[in-house]
């Protein structure tokens, strides 16, 4: 599986406390092992998976999509 990262994803990772970031690539991890965890939107978001995960304290929101191959 190829994991894919938006310019906008990362950048708003480079601005994130170390210990922020661990728990961001914990749930990249997480999201990898089984992609079928996140939550499925639909309408105008159709197609785009959400998975909540806790970043320090903070519900956080980590949005993303299986592209077919």
């Amino acid at each position: 599986m190829r994991i894919l990262q938006t310019r906008s994803f990362n950048n708003a990772a480079k601005r994130r406390h170390a210990n922020q970031k661990r728990d961001l690539d914990d749930a990249v991890r997480t999201v990898a092992a089984d992609p079928a965890i996140g939550e499925t939107k639909i309408g105008d978001l159709a197609g785009v998976r959400v998975f909540k995960f806790t970043m320090t304290n903070q519900l956080t929101l980590l949005a993303y999509f299986l592209a077919e191959t």
